[in-house]
């Protein structure tokens, strides 16, 4: 049977996605958000956490050891990275079936998207479309009837190559030489829609797409990449994946991306420059012109700090929605951020780059997965990262290539995704909430 060639299709979608992003309506699909009281995976323990565990009990440090273990007995998400679309259907299968036996759902986090990280520390992914879209259909086959949460690629929202955001007038700084600058964002948008129809086809998968958080993205930037990607057709959205924002920032952030898709798809069509965001919450509640929201502080409408409190900003979204309700949920990963994100001295600032999202000291294990947020758009809480693992080599732009010491921990960093015993140890120390163990 004769096909429309990739790359032609690739053009056709981006072009209607493009066309109709700020038309389609958020109606709901046949999948289903993550119902209350899920219990969900706990996959195999890394053997570093493993080996982990044995040295400090033969150290006689039979607390820290129980700290890790209890770590390693929480659910965290199962990362499909790469490889064939053999290999993801045999992985995702045996970890859905090994679910399934234990009446428990697994988070399963798939990063394979070309590009992805802007090939940096977290480089690889599929190399086409073509290979992307048959890596997801093993996916896909992997999964067949049984029941999945599904984080769909983590930062290829907030990180898309060669892509100039609704507004600006100059690609953003991933810009690949590898990469078709003419093509690699639509393609983006192209893999991500095919990713969410084909799962969210599934009986019994819940799938959320990036919304980065809420340091990052504005909200109607991150509004309106989540609605190119499919949201519409989706569960909803992912915060803070691998990072260390606070819970209650990430719910009012949230909370506005969800608003700001309803007032853009139900109220005024596209116009996601009108969605107040972070940056800026001036309003009736914060008259003035309003400042900017420090993530290195607790929001909250009550706040008596001007660069903490978001009354301004919920009072205007209030105004703009009127009686639309915001329907879309998110997920968080609370899986690093029990002491917020990192804040470096005068001295770490003084670095060509801190890096304050890679491998940052001294911050703690968050809230523990569950279905019970208090935040009514909030689906769950989760462990997408998996704490313990490193970010990657972080040199805090004192030197380049591997094997750089990371000055904040004296040693090379692990590679990306492997365990670091003096990371992991530091997580469960200042765990907020605390670690319990047993006596």
């Amino acid at each position: 049977m004769s096909r429309t060639p990739r790359r032609a299709l690739a053009t056709i979608l981006a072009s209607a996605v493009a066309a109709s992003a700020a038309l389609v309506s958020l109606a709901p699909t046949a999948s289903a958000e993550i119902p209350n009281g899920t219990r969900f995976f706990v996959p195999k323990a890394e053997q570093g956490a493993l080996d982990q565990i044995a040295d400090l009990k033969s150290e006689g440090r039979r607390r820290a050891a129980a700290k890790i273990q209890s770590l390693v007995d929480t659910p965290t998400g199962v990362w499909v990275e790469s490889g064939s679309a053999g290999a993801a259907e045999k992985q995702v299968r045996r970890v859905t079936r090994q679910a399934q036996a234990r009446h428990t759902v697994p988070l399963l986090v798939l990063y394979n998207v070309p590009f992805r990280d802007c090939s940096q520390y977290s480089s690889g992914g599929a190399t086409s479309i073509e290979e992307y879209e048959d890596w997801i259909d093993g996916v896909v086959a992997g999964i067949g009837r049984r029941e999945v949460a599904i984080a769909l690629e983590p930062d290829s929202l907030g990180i898309i190559p060669w892509y100039t955001p609704t507004g600006a007038t100059q690609p953003e700084w991933c810009q690949p030489a590898e990469a078709d600058a003419d093509t690699a964002a639509s393609d983006r948008f192209v893999m991500l829609n095919y990713a969410v129809k084909r799962l969210t086809a599934l009986p019994r998968t819940s799938v959320y797409l990036d919304g980065t958080h809420s340091g990052w993205l504005n909200v109607g930037d991150a509004s309106d990449r989540l609605q190119k990607a499919g949201v519409a057709k989706a569960d909803g959205f992912f915060l803070n994946v691998s990072n260390y924002q606070w819970t209650p920032n990430l719910e009012q952030y949230g909370t506005w991306i969800s608003s700001c898709l309803a007032y853009t798809t139900k109220v005024a069509r596209g116009q996601y420059g009108d969605c107040p965001n972070q940056f800026q919450n001036g309003g009736v509640a914060n008259p003035g012109g309003g400042v900017a929201l420090d993530t290195a502080k607790i929001w909250s409408d009550s706040a008596a700090d001007p660069t903490a409190n978001t009354a301004g900003i919920n009072a205007r979204y209030s105004a703009l929605l009127g009686k639309v309700k915001p329907r879309k949920t998110f997920i968080i990963d609370t899986s690093r951020n029990g002491q917020g994100p990192w804040t470096p001295n005068a001295e770490q600032a003084a670095w060509p780059d801190p890096q304050v999202w890679c491998n940052p000291p001294k911050r703690g294990l968050g809230e523990r997965p569950s279905t019970r947020t208090g935040t009514k758009l909030a689906d769950a809480y989760l462990w997408i990262k998996v704490p313990g693992e490193s970010d990657g080599q972080c040199s805090r732009g004192l030197g380049a290539g591997d094997n750089v010491v990371d000055p904040i921990w004296g040693r090379v960093d692990p590679d990306a995704g492997a365990w670091f015993p003096e990371q992991a140890l530091q997580l469960t120390r200042l765990a907020n909430p605390p670690v319990r163990v047993r006596r």
